[in-house]
C-alpha cells in the first residue's frame, strides 16, 4: 500500500479517540487538524526526504519530550495522535508506544520529560515538528491562562477567552484555555448571539437589536455589549442577562455591578491586563474576556530528545 493510500484512511485509535472525548475534544476534529498539519510539512509525496535519506526504515528508538521552560502543559494527547497518524505512514503504527508521564492543566518545570515514544526513529523525526507545534502553542496558551486565574484568585471573577483564535486551531486553543484554569465563551457566530456596537448601530440601538434576536432565535443565549452605565440599565431593562462591560475602568464597572445587581451576568473586556486584573476581578465583575490569551500567548518550549537507538542498520549510501 502507498503513502498516498495510507493517508486515505488514517484514524486514531480507539484508546486515543477515548482520551480525547474525556477532556472534551472531538477526535474527528483533532484528526483533521493533524492531517493538514502532516501534509502541509511533507508535501503531495507525504515524504521526509531527510529521515527517509539518512536513517534505515528497520531503526527503532525511544525519544522523550521534554520541557524546556517552566509553564503549564497541555496537549500531549493531541501530540501522542500526531506520533500514531504519522506511524500509519509506515505501516508500522502497532510498533509504536507513547507513554505520557504529564498530565494536562499540569505545572511543569524546565527538564521534565512529560511524554516518551518508542517507534520506528523515521516516523519520530517526521511527526516531531507537528507534535511539538501543537504541543508548544496549547501549552503556551494554558500557561498564560493560569496566569491570569491565579491573577483572580480571592474574586468570583473567571477569565474567558474569545474568538480570536488561529483559523483552524480554535477547539483545541480553547482546550487549552480550559486546562490553564480558564473558561471557554461562545465557540463561534453559531452558538451564542452577541451584540456589539455594529449591530446595535444597525439595528437603531440596544432595545431594538437585543428584540430582534430574541424574536429570530428565542432560544439562543445572548450577550450585549455596552459602553455605559446608561447603556447597561437600558439593556438589562430590555431583558438582557449578559452584559459585555466594554473598556471599562475599574470605577464604572463597580457601578455598574451596584445598579445591575443580579440581573444580569457582568464581563468586563477590552484593554485589560494581567496587571490590572486583580483590580478589576474586585470590582464584582463575574468574568474577564481576554483576547491575549489565544491571539499574543507565547509558545512554552517543549523539544524531543532522542535516546541512544536500540537496533537498526547503518543508513545505506
Amino acid at each position: 500500500m502507498s503513502r498516498r493510500q495510507r493517508a486515505d484512511q488514517w484514524c486514531l485509535t480507539a484508546e486515543r479517540q477515548r482520551g480525547l472525548r474525556e477532556v472534551g475534544l472531538d477526535p474527528d476534529q483533532v484528526r483533521r487538524i493533524i492531517e493538514t498539519a502532516l501534509v502541509e510539512d511533507l508535501g503531495p509525496e507525504l515524504l521526509d526526504v531527510t529521515s527517509v535519506a539518512t536513517i534505515p526504515a528497520a531503526q527503532t528508538d525511544t525519544a522523550d519530550v521534554v520541557a524546556r521552560a517552566d509553564g503549564v502543559v497541555a496537549g500531549l494527547g493531541v501530540a501522542a495522535a500526531v506520533f500514531e497518524l504519522a506511524a500509519q505512514l509506515t505501516g508500522m503504527v502497532r510498533t509504536l508506544e507513547v507513554s505520557v508521564l504529564a498530565r494536562d492543566g499540569a505545572r511543569v518545570a524546565r527538564g521534565d520529560v512529560l511524554a516518551t515514544v518508542t517507534g520506528p526513529t523515521r516516523v519520530l523525526l517526521t511527526a516531531e515538528r507537528t507534535a511539538l507545534n501543537l504541543l508548544c502553542r496549547m501549552s503556551g496558551v494554558a500557561t498564560h491562562t493560569r496566569a491570569w486565574a491565579d491573577a483572580l484568585a480571592g474574586s468570583k471573577a473567571m477569565v474567558l477567552d474569545t474568538r480570536k483564535t488561529t483559523p483552524g486551531l480554535r477547539a483545541l486553543e480553547k482546550y487549552a484555555v480550559r486546562a490553564g484554569g480558564g473558561t471557554n465563551k461562545r465557540m463561534g457566530l453559531h452558538d451564542v448571539a452577541m451584540i456589539k456596537d455594529n449591530h446595535k448601530f444597525a439595528a437603531g440601538g440596544v432595545a431594538a437589536a437585543y428584540r430582534r434576536v430574541r424574536e429570530a432565535f428565542p432560544d439562543v443565549l445572548v450577550q450585549v455589549e455596552v459602553d455605559t452605565l446608561a447603556e447597561a440599565v437600558e439593556a438589562v431593562e430590555a431583558g438582557a442577562t449578559f452584559l459585555l462591560l466594554d473598556n471599562m475602568p475599574p470605577a464604572m464597572l463597580a457601578d455598574v455591578v451596584a445598579a445591575v445587581g443580579d440581573r444580569a451576568e457582568l464581563e468586563a473586556t477590552g484593554g485589560l491586563t494581567l496587571a490590572d486584573a486583580a483590580a478589576v476581578g474586585a470590582t464584582g465583575v463575574d468574568f474577564l474576556s481576554v483576547g491575549a490569551l489565544t491571539h499574543s500567548s507565547p509558545i512554552l518550549d517543549i523539544a524531543l530528545d532522542l535516546r541512544t537507538p536500540v537496533s537498526g542498520a547503518q543508513p545505506a549510501v
